[in-house]
């Protein structure tokens, strides 16, 4: 009687297919939209996910400005920059952020759900984040983001 053995295969460029995702921002809640988003440029969506390797897929994230916030977050939430002087702490709120640089908001929610070193830093530029209905990547056929 022979023994079967199933081998685990671990993600390496020659499995990892990736694909393309435009996913529409409005009236999405902002952290349960980009927790999914960033979920899928973990890889997390794929059968061969591998921790340690880069094997997620592309976003394409549009109408980052109708993204919506519960609660109080709007007035309550703020964003903090640092530029390493004294007194180069600056803060802005959601709302402002939502009205100035809505792409912003989206792109450090995501980016605080991804590893923080340099496969976080490479997973993260599968990101592309867009004010408008129109963008760029028309050419790579992407599906449909349901949420």
């Amino acid at each position: 009687m022979r023994h079967l053995s199933f081998k685990t295969q671990s993600a390496n460029e020659k499995i990892v297919k990736r694909d393309w995702y435009v996913a529409d921002a409005t009236n999405q809640t902002l952290g349960r939209m980009t927790s999914k988003i960033a979920s899928i440029l973990r890889g997390k969506n794929k059968t061969y996910y591998t921790p340690h390797f880069d094997c997620g897929d592309y976003v394409i994230v549009v109408n980052s400005g109708k993204v919506v916030l519960t609660g109080n977050k709007l007035e309550d939430k703020e964003y903090l920059t640092y530029s390493g002087y004294p007194g180069g702490q600056k803060s802005a709120t959601a709302k402002i952020m939502i009205n100035h640089r809505p792409n912003v908001v989206i792109e450090r929610a995501v980016k605080g759900m991804l590893p923080k070193n340099r496969l976080g830093r490479a997973m993260a530029k599968k990101l592309f984040v867009y004010e408008t209905a129109e963008h760029p990547h028309k050419a790579q056929q992407p599906k449909e983001l349901k949420f």
